[in-house]
């Protein structure tokens, strides 16, 4: 027969029971006073004579007193700004206290603090292969804190290491998924929708570490670029394109520049144009438009 395991449930976080340390510190003052009032009288009367009006007889239960005074004293703590107490209670999960200043908890409780502040994390540079299969360099910077001390402390070994390696899980995920200038409508494009990339990014990190009980502020590339084996041809594709995409604007200017030229030659009767010298016409002022160096008009001299 199969032995039955009983499922733990994730912890949650929860407050602890606590009192207000100035609250305490007269009570525990007080029984300090009752505790030494003995001794203090001895010390009076050995040294210089004083007889202190209260009785000053050590009994058996003020010397037992001692012990359990130091014992009470352990319950007192001090928290800073947005650091938070975490205590169990004989190995199980007694609560967690974020008010900073002066406490008093339970001293059977077993304490630790974790801090609530926002943290920066840059994950290294990964070599990651775009949506196209071209190897790109990239990095990212995540801005994360605690949301959930009892997660955090309980729920796995090492919250600091395991948002490292769940944060380049998350980036390798996002950047196989797109390409890094676009698919052919220019969609989904890592360099050129830089702010849906950061969206997405913290989204999927903050739901690798949610077991954790962390919380993502935001996530953002920091650094994007081909990988130095493809660099210099992806290069010189980018100088095509560009060349390509100015020499396409370049030429459909030029056809309008000539077709109006042309127009308003022969609407002002400027000149009268057969085929034959509008042919010519549209070729030399193509040339002048089109042409990257500088151009040189010949004329033609008739002969006597």
């Amino acid at each position: 027969m199969d032995e039955e395991y009983p499922v733990r449930e994730i912890a949650e976080e929860r407050p602890a029971a606590s009192i207000s340390g100035w609250l305490a510190l007269p009570l525990w003052f007080a029984f300090l006073v009752w505790t030494v009032w003995p001794f203090i009288g001895l010390v009076a009367w050995n040294l210089i004579g004083l007889a202190l009006p209260f009785p000053t007889q050590v009994s058996l239960p003020r010397l037992l007193a001692i012990p359990l005074l130091a014992f009470l004293g352990k319950g007192f703590g001090i928290l800073q700004p947005n650091i938070a107490g975490i205590f169990t209670f004989f190995g199980r999960y007694a609560g967690t206290l974020r008010r900073d200043g002066f406490y008093w908890v339970n001293p059977f409780y077993q304490r630790q603090k974790m801090s609530l502040r926002a943290n920066n994390l840059n994950t290294p540079t990964l070599k990651v292969n775009d949506r196209a299969g071209n190897p790109v360099e990239v990095a990212a910077v995540v801005v994360w804190r605690v949301a959930d001390t009892a997660r955090a402390a309980f729920d796995v070994e090492d919250y600091a290491n395991y948002i490292v390696i769940q944060s380049e899980s998350a980036v390798r995920s996002v950047v196989s998924a797109r390409w890094y200038d676009g698919d052919a409508e220019g969609r989904n494009s890592l360099r050129g929708d830089m702010d849906a990339v950061a969206e997405l990014l913290a989204t999927r990190i903050q739901e690798h570490v949610a077991l954790a009980g962390l919380e993502v502020v935001e996530a953002r590339i920091s650094h994007l670029a081909y990988a130095p084996e493809i660099a210099s041809a992806m290069l010189r594709r980018q100088q095509a394109e560009a060349v390509v995409a100015a020499r396409t604007r370049i030429v459909d200017g030029a056809v309008g520049m000539v077709k109006l030229g042309i127009e308003q030659l022969e609407a002002e009767g400027v000149v009268r144009l057969s085929a034959e010298d509008r042919v010519r016409l549209v070729t030399n002022l193509m040339t002048v438009l089109v042409s990257e160096s500088e151009t040189h008009p010949v004329l033609s001299v008739g002969r006597e």
